[in-house]
């Protein structure tokens, strides 16, 4: 799991920054899935080493233009290039109008693949692999943030151990990677379970914006590997996070506090933080960092993996009942 910020200014774009969109690249199923897709999306991704062909999904938290102006045009260059791979895109009720009257008076077929999904809070998809799930925040229109969760994977299983209890290759190895309990031809029941090393536990990946802190914000973000949080302001411009519902950066670490999150990525920066006026990104940093230490703040075709949660020098005990 690897996340690449397109876009990390709030509202417009800077020379530096574009506006918002991050790009999650899930290399073993060779998959792409955005969440927002700000104007000039589609030239970030031309500038990086995410490829557009591979976008299956796209998430959008709420129909302020700095999250969905680039929604149509990068559609439009994916049907152009002749990207045949279905997108789902999910997002708020009037995402559904918004792409099809841009389509209509762009004189634009929306292609076959593309298909609209709306969102409430709660779980709305699950595969073998990945469970993603929606939390209405607070904002001035319904914004929702959003949760990834990666499986747990089962542990590694011993071929050798099992070779050298007799266990004949095949489908039983299937069986027992699954953890289930067999039984040989000569009566021997196996526990899956002990050929098998410690489940690894799966990953958990928040994304925040936009919204002022809030205790749903707290709650999707409850033990993540990585929250993605929104810092719109400076904690000295706190008045005009109140006014606007956006948050500082103050509030955004302690979100990840509440949460126990393991480590917070602020993006979605005013510009007015910009070089050469009184407060820098470094004081938002600051500011966060004395609330949540593991605090990073996010720039423009940053790139981050995500650790796995792998143990090591894991022993195997092996036992039989019978």
């Amino acid at each position: 799991m690897e996340i690449t910020f397109l876009g990390t200014s709030s509202g417009v774009p800077t020379r530096s920054r574009n506006v918002s969109s991050v790009a999650l690249r899930l290399q073993q199923r060779g998959e792409v899935w955005l969440f927002d897709c700000g104007e000039g999306t589609q030239h970030q991704l031309s500038k990086s080493d995410v490829k557009a062909s591979q976008i299956t999904k796209i998430f959008i938290t709420h129909m302020h233009g700095d999250h969905i102006y680039g929604l149509m045009g990068l559609i439009a260059s994916c049907n152009l290039a002749g990207n045949r791979q279905p997108i789902e895109i999910y997002g708020p009720q009037e995402l559904d109008n918004y792409l099809r009257s841009c389509a209509q008076y762009s004189h634009f077929k929306l292609p076959y693949g593309i298909r609209i999904n709306e969102i409430s809070s709660g779980t709305f998809y699950e595969d073998n692999e990945f469970i993603i799930s929606a939390k209405l925040l607070r904002h001035r229109i319904p914004a929702h943030g959003y949760c990834v969760i990666e499986k747990d994977r089962p542990g590694r299983f011993d071929v050798k151990k099992a070779v050298s209890l007799g266990i004949p290759p095949g489908p039983i190895y299937g069986e027992l990677k699954q953890g289930k309990t067999i039984q040989l031809d000569d009566g021997r029941f196996i526990r899956g379970q002990d050929l098998c090393g410690k489940v690894e536990k799966g990953r958990k990946l928040i994304y925040c914006t936009d919204t002022i802190f809030c205790e749903e914000a707290v709650e999707l973000a409850r033990n993540a590997d990585i929250l993605i949080h929104e810092a719109t302001f400076a904690h000295q411009d706190s008045q005009l996070a109140f006014e606007r519902l956006h948050s500082t950066s103050t509030m955004a670490a302690q979100v990840a506090l509440g949460a126990k999150a393991k480590k917070l990525i602020l993006t979605h920066f005013s510009p007015r933080y910009a070089p050469g006026n009184n407060l820098q990104l470094s004081d938002l940093l600051n500011e966060a960092k004395a609330i949540f230490p593991n605090t990073i703040l996010a720039h423009d075709f940053m790139t981050y993996s995500i650790p796995r949660h792998i143990e090591q020098n894991k022993s195997i005990k092996l036992k039989s009942i019978s």
